[in-house]
């Protein structure tokens, strides 16, 4: 079933000067956070933003919580509890599914964590709108109960490739044009048993639009507080666990295993690039990939690590399969 503003919240005139944007929320066990980032939504300037929530199965009166808020919030759209989804991918992709995007000008991607300063989506589409783009992405803060922050830099220059091995920043950030977001939601219907398989829908979101001939732009500015806790799921990747959780998906080869996946389900797994890395021996593969790292990530620290990675799985024998 697709949900939309217009179907569940009654309004008459949605003509606005102001550009409407669909906010997808995954939540799961978000009481700790979700108050005041959902305040910090409801708060955006220069926006008309419906809200569009989706919780994984929750044991802390997620659920709960966020029905009363509805009740009182007509901004506020609450898909049906129940499902477990064990993941964000899986939640953000039931959003994708199931709500209708033909009344919005605009799709974003929310987490339950973070902290959206009030000019937050309305940058998002005055950088669209000036570039033409069709999708949009910034830099971040992190920031840490004890007070530290730091700047996380996502905008350095797009290459080639960089969309089959990594996202254009953090999801939450994203804000997709409905041209786009439309087009994602006809190919996630279309592969839905396959698109389960992606662990990370900011990745495939960001590879589904490059692939498929939309522009992107990753904004310079750092547009948002990007909360940091032990419940991330994925966060900045800082200290030595997180080191040793990277380390281990080069080794098992996971994160190329993604990358061969996500190139099939957006059209370009048949491409003599893909097919060099895929298909190609083992070893041969990896090798001929680690000297193409220049066309595959966007930081120039990330070319030399993913030429290691890649290097590393060609002495041991390993490729996406």
């Amino acid at each position: 079933m697709l949900y939309s503003y217009e179907s569940i919240i009654s309004v008459k005139n949605l003509a606005t000067i102001q550009p409407h944007v669909a906010v997808c929320l995954a939540a799961f066990n978000g009481m700790d956070w979700l108050p005041t980032q959902l305040d910090s939504i409801l708060a955006q300037s220069g926006v008309s933003v419906t809200i569009l929530v989706s919780v994984d199965r929750s044991n802390d009166g997620t659920e709960a919580w966020i029905d009363s808020r509805a009740r009182n919030e007509a901004r506020l759209v609450v898909l049906p509890h129940g499902e477990q989804f064990g993941g964000a991918a899986r939640n953000f992709f039931r959003l994708m599914r199931d709500v209708n995007f033909s009344d919005f000008d605009y799709v974003s991607f929310a987490d339950q964590d973070d902290l959206w300063p009030s000019d937050k989506l309305q940058r998002a589409h005055e950088i669209l709108q000036k570039t033409g783009a069709d999708g949009y992405s910034s830099n971040v803060t992190a920031f840490w109960s004890d007070g530290r922050r730091m700047r996380i830099e996502k905008s350095q220059p797009q290459q080639q490739w960089d969309f089959l091995f990594e996202a254009a920043g953090p999801g939450c950030t994203y804000v997709l044009r409905r041209q786009l977001a439309c087009a994602l939601q006809s190919l996630l219907n279309q592969r839905w048993a396959a698109v389960q398989q992606v662990g990370l829908h900011d990745w495939f979101s960001y590879a589904f639009a490059r692939a498929n001939g939309f522009r992107w732009v990753i904004d310079d500015y750092a547009g948002m507080l990007y909360r940091q806790h032990e419940s991330n799921q994925v966060g900045v990747n800082k200290g030595w666990r997180a080191g040793l959780h990277r380390a281990s998906k080069v080794l098992n080869g996971w994160g190329l295993i993604q990358s061969a996946l996500i190139a099939d389900l957006v059209g370009v797994g048949e491409d003599v690039f893909v097919q060099r890395w895929t298909k190609s021996g083992k070893r041969k593969g990896m090798f001929w990939l680690a000297l193409q790292a220049k066309k595959c990530r966007r930081r120039h620290r990330d070319q030399v690590l993913f030429a290691l990675s890649c290097l590393a799985l060609g002495v041991l024998g390993r490729r996406p399969s």
